[in-house]
């Protein structure tokens, strides 16, 4: 049996009807003939498929227990059948032969994990995904500043690293990223009286019931 011009690596006689046969290395599209006493079969198309190309995730964060929807674009995808976030897997909806979508399968533990495409033609990494989890609120200080706004606030608490977003009463503040367990935010403008701080990451968010209180300016 021959792939193209060359030789399978094994073939073994089912029947008088069938062989199997282990094709060797190739790209494209080859003829597959087989060759008996009586002559040379016509040649039967196979097409060799190669290995997949990963360029993109749509998202490249999540929730640590998963289950968001996320694309991923590359090539060489349409045989697609399983994707891998570290140890766990997910089964893929192909779209085309350049993007797949996914539900992400819930992580072992937050923090980042390779994603790994397995098709007809092999599987191929390169890509990361990084597991979040929720993030907790602990302490403000200081606790209260004007109704104008520009409080420098010091929040502490956990998972703090990948927030999105940082809001006062419903409004949303500057804030910078200390590390895991610190953020500084500066409060806007409020209504006098207690507000709610509300820290959100991909995984979900926190919020401190009446945290921050705004304090009118005095009258005169």
């Amino acid at each position: 049996m021959m792939f193209g011009n060359k030789p399978a690596t094994s073939l073994t006689q089912v029947s008088p009807t069938q062989v199997t046969a282990v094709s060797p290395s190739g790209n494209g599209a080859v003829g597959v003939t087989v060759t008996t006493p009586g002559g040379t079969s016509n040649p039967v198309s196979f097409f060799y498929v190669g290995a997949p190309f990963k360029s993109s995730l749509s998202t490249s964060s999540g929730p640590l227990a998963g289950g968001n929807t996320i694309t991923l674009n590359g090539t060489g995808l349409s045989t697609a059948t399983s994707v891998s976030f570290g140890a766990a897997t997910a089964v893929p909806t192909v779209i085309s032969d350049s993007t797949i979508s996914i539900v992400v399968p819930a992580g072992a533990a937050a923090g980042p994990v390779p994603v790994t495409v397995t098709t007809a033609g092999g599987a191929n990494n390169g890509l990361s995904y990084t597991y979040v989890d929720a993030p907790t609120i602990g302490s403000l200080a200081p606790t209260s500043g004007p109704a104008s706004g520009g409080t420098a606030v010091t929040i502490t608490g956990t998972n703090l690293d990948t927030t999105d977003s940082v809001t006062f009463g419903g409004t949303p503040a500057p804030f910078s990223v200390i590390n895991a367990t610190t953020l500084s935010a500066v409060t806007p403008p409020g209504t006098a009286g207690a507000a709610d701080v509300v820290v959100t990451n991909p995984a979900g968010s926190d919020t401190s019931v009446g945290a921050f209180t705004y304090v009118a300016a005095p009258g005169i």
